[in-house]
């Protein structure tokens, strides 16, 4: 059995996670506050299912990366000229908005629509990978529902480890409650994956990584079609930012107990 995979890393582009967001509310759907203002990174949930495509495609030949995200084209370019030196890729952009506020059914939609239509892809040798989470579309179902367009059957989420068998086939752990993993086992792709933080470091960066990815990246945002989502699936009846509050006392000869019940009380009083 060939080890080759085709391995489709799906990965949106959000603000920086030290930026203030501040919600506002449009004439259409709510947005952030001079959002394309803002700097950008790749979601960092997906950055680590983008580093373990990576490590996973070096140590099978004949493997291949894409790395398919939707976000408007300004916003994709300035988040590659960084991650374009972290990992050997072909991106597969969508010229689309990268609101946090989009449905997930919409945003899947769209995604298995340009997965399909990649021409080199073998869905047989298929691996997609993805955030078990988003810090941006963090509805927990936006992969598992391209998985679902794709006919993708075998899913596994919050994965922190994937090994290769001898025999080809997968084993994978799972976070499960407690602290603790659930340990199956795949045959082999077409699969999901959605990677927690797996246990691989962000990787240095490779400048000769970085050019020569960014040959294929420039053109590619060029070519970029423009991929619009519906903006009536969802109705916002209001959004806000966290509420901010800090009250302080020093009160002494308190027991554990008494302190805990107290804050149960201001936790709970909202």
């Amino acid at each position: 059995m060939s080890n080759a995979y085709h391995i489709v890393v799906c990965a949106g582009v959000v603000p920086d996670p030290l930026q203030t967001l501040e919600p506002i509310t449009p004439a259409t759907v709510p947005a952030l506050k001079n959002e394309m203002m803002l700097p950008a990174v790749l979601d960092p949930w997906a950055a680590h299912a983008l580093y373990e495509a990576a490590n996973l495609a070096a140590h099978a030949a004949g493997s291949k990366v894409w790395l398919v995200s939707a976000a408007p084209k300004a916003k994709l370019q300035q988040v590659m000229m960084n991650v374009a030196q972290k990992a050997s890729f072909e991106l597969v952009p969508i010229d689309s908005p990268a609101s946090g506020f989009a449905d997930a059914h919409a945003v899947a939609a769209l995604l298995a629509t340009v997965i399909q239509s990649i021409p080199a892809l073998d869905r047989s040798r298929l691996l997609l990978f993805g955030g078990w989470e988003s810090a941006s579309r963090g509805a927990g179902v936006t992969m598992q529902l391209v998985a679902e367009q794709l006919g993708v059957v075998d899913q596994f989420q919050g994965v922190d480890q994937l090994t290769v068998q001898p025999d080809g086939s997968f084993e994978i752990l799972e976070r499960i409650e407690g602290g603790r993993h659930l340990v199956s086992t795949c045959q082999g792709p077409p699969a999901l994956l959605g990677w927690a933080t797996g246990n691989l470091p962000e990787p240095r960066n490779n400048p000769q990584i970085g050019m020569a990815n960014m040959r294929t990246i420039m053109p590619a945002l060029q070519r970029a079609k423009a991929g619009p989502l519906p903006q009536d699936a969802i109705r916002y009846l209001s959004v806000t930012p966290p509420k901010q509050q800090r009250q302080t006392r020093i009160v002494k000869d308190r027991s554990p107990d008494e302190i805990a019940a107290e804050l149960l009380e201001w936790i709970v009083q909202d």
